[in-house]
């Protein structure tokens, strides 16, 4: 259902943007496969395979024989064509009988989600389109890719849904397991086993998922936990994300570790911690249609500084979708790195994170990562907001 439902999402999106035609071309797609392809093939391929879709409505796919079936029975396409010996001349006769003045292949500059032929295979199709005299209407299916992945059907939304609950469910069992003296490794063991037990896949590669980070002085991201004991005094973050049905979730939390005879957080972990609960709703509420994600991290930014913390050395948020980080769109400041990804729109649909983080002096870093929805008028929370840090006795 979801094939079918992207398939015609994708249809309107050529009439949309006034493209005439999108061919998402890939082989041996386990290996090297463009990562637009889960949305209209069941599985991956084998041989050359060309997925054509045309803003007159007509859509077409020219796959390798012994995959043909599992397409069919999509029954999301009008047109299968299997082959055997070349794929070359069927592409080439689809695309005469069209006549498109626009041809959208699946390459960027900017955004991994949206560059997903590799070069040799670009340049394979180019000859083959060189050949019929269709070489220049080639151009970049940015547009379309990140259209289709950020604007969610309430299908994936439901599938998005329900990763963040479980993800949640876990987080909530691991507030009665951390005590001090446990090491982050047996922290993050209990939540994989959680997760393996249910049957659920990893938002991210699992030697990272959880990331568990204790203390101040740790490595703060996008590293393994170690064996450091976690010790009274100090904060506990946490980042983790499950797959659940082809959907991921991405979710942080903050905890804080009692001292002895200690009954509440010390200040400067309160002000620290109040602070991201304070940029996390600026942020959601100021996220509707029509607003660049550069001007909802330059609220975050502004609202850190204003309380005297240094800014964070990465994006306030990023979609989320099939993949942990998916879509073009970025909630990220203007810098090199990013190219033209924070200047997008927010669009009705996408799923995006709210991430920022400060430290606090001799006591670890403080973080929150929400998700929310953008709506036609705003943006909705999709995970339930840490509002209070989680204390730990």
């Amino acid at each position: 259902m979801l094939i079918k439902e992207k398939v015609t999402q994708a249809k309107t999106l050529l009439e949309e943007f006034n493209i005439d035609c999108w061919i998402i071309f890939t082989r041996e797609s386990a290996l090297n496969g463009d990562p637009i392809l889960p949305y209209f093939l069941p599985g991956d391929v084998t041989w050359q395979t060309a997925i054509l879709l045309f803003k007159s409505g007509r859509d077409v796919v020219i796959i390798g024989e012994y995959d043909k079936k599992s397409v069919e029975d999509t029954g999301a396409y009008n047109e299968i064509i299997g082959y055997v010996q070349s794929i070359k001349d069927d592409l080439q006769k689809v695309l005469k009988e069209e006549k498109p003045g626009s041809i959208a292949v699946n390459f960027s500059e900017d955004s991994e989600i949206c560059d997903g032929i590799t070069h040799g295979l670009f340049l394979k199709l180019q000859k083959y389109l060189e050949e019929i005299g269709m070489k220049d209407a080639i151009i970049s299916a940015e547009t379309l890719t990140s259209a289709l992945r950020e604007r969610k059907s309430p299908i994936e939304i439901e599938l998005i849904k329900n990763a963040i609950k479980e993800t949640e469910k876990i987080y909530s069992e691991v507030r009665d397991f951390i005590r001090p003296g446990i090491t982050e490794k047996e922290i993050a063991s209990f939540m994989k086993k959680k997760a393996h037990d249910r049957g659920f896949g990893f938002a991210w590669d699992e030697r990272i998922c959880p990331s568990v980070f204790t203390g101040p002085e740790t490595a703060e991201a996008h590293y393994g936990p170690t064996d450091r004991k976690v010790e009274r005094g100090h904060i506990l973050n946490m980042d983790f994300g499950l797959k659940i049905n082809g959907y991921c979730s991405d979710l942080q939390r903050t905890f804080y570790i009692l001292n002895e005879g200690e009954t509440e957080i010390p200040e400067d972990v309160r002000k620290g911690f109040d602070t991201i609960v304070t940029v996390i709703e600026e942020c959601k509420n100021a996220m509707k249609p029509g607003v660049k994600g550069v001007e909802i991290d330059q609220i975050a930014r502004k609202i850190l500084k204003d309380n005297g913390y240094e800014e964070f050395p990465h994006a306030l948020g990023h979609g989320v979708g099939r993949f942990a980080h998916d879509g073009t769109a970025l909630l990220g400041p203007a810098w090199e790195k990013y190219g033209k990804r924070p200047f997008k729109k927010l669009e009705p649909g996408a799923v995006f994170t709210i991430e920022p983080r400060l430290k606090v002096e001799g006591k670890g870093t403080v973080t929150i990562e929400e998700m929310v929805v953008v709506t036609e008028n705003g943006a909705d929370w999709l995970s339930h907001p840490q509002k209070k840090i989680w204390l730990i006795s």
